[in-house]
């Protein structure tokens, strides 16, 4: 009788003090925010413009990482958000580019093509999409791991790389805006049909509203003085404009093609409603395991693109971003209880000044031309060896030979690399012509080799890789790009606010592969299969 009291005793006792262990201290959400193609300038360019609630609060109450680089090439919308939620490179997750060539069948992928999938509320090809592609986890995969799946994981973006790359290979759901709906979309990756939710928000028609009265200035255009006169001649239109200048009559450019709403505020406007209702609809952060939302704003890449750094378009598009995420924190605090979430702010990318921007004020830039140039080298090459058309393409700017045809020709690639590679060191805006089957054998300065290295990926990256002098780039004379190893597309913001930061600021240079270690950190779980990056101490309190 009392052997048997004692064991009660003891189970009792041992259960209680199981039941009493804390749980492991984690946030109830974490939010990554990509802001596509943010210079890590723009966090100061317009700081005195910006609200208290925004860029400001994350600066005033986060910590911010004031030398974060890309360390990789090339810098495109894939391979960055890629990059900031695995901690890889595209040497090893395999996401080369936004499109590469496959070196196996010399065909053209889209990074998130996927054709044994479906459209779900969207359109095909918009919709054919997936994960696939991706080599490694993500951090958000890692969680939903640690947390033997019960953890929430969703993605959302206008564009579909952007939302399924750093949702990883499992979450709960990725969503995209699918422009011949003008709604929100994903596949069957993910899901059979539509969540209820998403439902809803599509028959809200919130495209149609917030471009109802168009784009003007957020405040009086003289007020604008961190940007160019609002005509200037390497700024792109709106199809049917006669001149780059507010107002931009973005209502009928929408009803033309759904796809403009990208190139104004109000597509990210769109966004981050539809990532309150994403929290709303599937209580993101109200529950008892940790979740994940990963947002990109993707109009600052589109208006970047169209207007170049300096116009008063990508100004406004910043100043109306940050009233965005102000309003967007204040719903988090509300929801999910300030000090409850995590939250960390970067860029997949940054962007050039406009070449004929710059070339105004004397600073030396050009365009590559990179159409030209594989026009040019199949002309040589084909003079030389008697074939035509031994290049393919001059994506991600690399040479992609066309391998069957060589092989077919019996040429030899050597050969073929030697003549290219005269050819190409005498073209105008080419500083390095680089054979990738002997890189170790290149005069490249550091960082450079390190991000050549980092960006090459054997099976979908071509022989020869092509690095343009500081200023140029392949692109038009009309907005800008990126893509390019200089700062101004390498150099993007950082900062972290919520739970378990500290407030402060870090100088010491950090790369975009430190960001993923860094949150894995915070929360107590592995880092993803491929990551080289570290953790940054610093940011933890």
């Amino acid at each position: 009788m009392k052997r048997s009291i004692l064991i009660y005793l003891f189970l009792a006792i041992w259960t209680v003090h199981t039941v009493a262990q804390p749980a492991l201290p984690r946030p109830k959400l974490v939010i990554g925010i990509a802001v596509d193609q943010m210079r890590w300038d723009y966090l100061y360019r317009y700081y005195s413009r910006y609200g208290s609630g925004g860029f400001r609060r994350l600066l005033d109450e986060g910590f911010t990482c004031e030398n974060t680089f890309i360390n990789y090439l090339p810098a495109f919308t894939a391979p960055g958000h890629t990059t900031i939620f695995t901690g890889s490179v595209p040497a090893i997750d395999g996401i080369a580019g936004n499109d590469w060539i496959d070196q196996a069948s010399g065909k053209s992928v889209y990074c998130t093509e996927d054709s044994t999938v479906q459209p779900v509320g969207g359109t095909s090809p918009a919709g054919n999409m997936s994960p696939r592609n991706l080599l490694t986890t993500t951090i958000t995969d890692e969680l939903m791991l640690a947390t033997n799946f019960q953890s929430r994981v969703v993605g959302v973006s206008l564009k579909d790389r952007a939302s399924i790359l750093p949702a990883g290979h499992t979450p709960t759901g990725a969503f995209w805006f699918d422009d011949v709906k003008g709604c929100f979309s994903t596949s069957t990756w993910y899901m059979p049909s539509l969540p209820d939710w998403v439902v809803k928000f599509n028959e809200r028609d919130e495209p149609d509203q917030l471009v109802s009265n168009g784009w003007n200035t957020l405040y009086p255009i003289d007020s604008y003085i961190s940007s160019t006169a609002d005509n200037t001649p390497w700024e792109g239109l709106f199809k049917g404009e006669t001149a780059p200048v507010f107002p931009h009559d973005i209502a009928r450019a929408y009803k033309e093609d759904h796809d403009n709403i990208r190139s104004s505020p109000f597509g990210n406007t769109l966004t981050l409603d539809f990532a309150r209702a994403a929290v709303e609809g599937y209580s993101l952060g109200q529950r008892d395991a940790t979740d994940f939302l990963t947002i990109n704003c993707a109009s600052t890449d589109y208006v970047g693109h169209k207007y170049g750094p300096n116009s008063i378009e990508v100004e406004d598009v910043y100043l109306r971003l940050d009233k965005d995420l102000a309003g967007f924190f204040t719903f988090l605090d509300s929801k999910v209880g300030k000090g409850n979430y995590l939250v960390f702010l970067t860029a997949d990318h940054g962007a050039s000044h406009s070449v004929n921007f710059l070339k105004a004020h004397q600073i030396p830039a050009g365009l590559t031309g990179m159409r030209n140039v594989v026009k040019g080298l199949n002309d040589t090459l084909g003079s030389v060896f008697a074939v035509k058309d031994l290049v393919l393409s001059g994506a991600n700017y690399y040479v992609n030979f066309n391998l069957a045809k060589v092989k077919q020709s019996a040429l030899s690639l050597d050969s073929l690399k030697k003549v290219a590679i005269v050819w190409l060191q005498q073209q105008p805006g080419l500083q390095y012509v680089i054979d990738m089957a002997a890189i170790n054998q290149a005069s490249l300065p550091q960082p450079l080799q390190e991000m050549v290295i980092n960006g090459y990926n054997r099976k979908r990256s071509g022989q020869i890789l092509l690095i343009p002098a500081p200023g140029w780039f392949d692109g038009s004379d009309k907005g800008t790009t990126h893509g390019v190893w200089n700062p101004q597309d390498t150099h993007i913001p950082l900062v972290f606010m919520g739970w378990g930061v500290r407030h402060g600021v870090l100088y010491r240079k950090v790369r975009m592969t430190d960001i993923t270690p860094t949150v894995a950190a915070l929360l107590h779980i592995q880092t993803p299969d491929g990551s080289i990056g570290e953790p940054i101490p610093e940011v933890i309190r």
